[in-house]
């Protein structure tokens, strides 16, 4: 990896690459899913963006587009990203530690 690279090709196709940059993409853009096609859920979208990331990273590091199982592999794997980026957005809204955190319906 080069010196000062935030993303490769490489780190996309990690868990912890692909969940941040599907985290950071959904929340740029989900603005505008939600303006114009509010019939597509927010979770709906997440996984497509994974999927297509994880795709992408494949292809990008000479994966066989042709072969079949580049497709399935990049679809479980987005389902597992798509997870991951979901508790990334949920520990970003409530941190660990966080104070006035109702839990089962009293504040602790």
């Amino acid at each position: 990896m080069e010196t000062g690279q935030l993303f490769t090709w490489e780190a996309l196709s990690t868990v912890g690459g692909a969940s941040l940059a599907t985290y950071l993409f959904v929340q740029i853009t989900k603005g505008l899913i939600d303006r114009f096609a509010k019939w597509i859920p927010t979770d709906l979208y997440a996984a497509t963006v994974a999927f297509v990331i994880l795709l992408l990273a494949q292809l990008a590091q000479e994966a066989d587009g042709t072969d079949w199982r580049v497709y399935v592999l990049a679809f479980l794997n987005g389902l597992l990203v798509w997870a991951m980026a979901g508790k990334i957005h949920n520990i970003a809204l409530n941190p660990p530690g966080k104070k006035g955190k109702k839990l089962n319906g009293n504040l602790h």
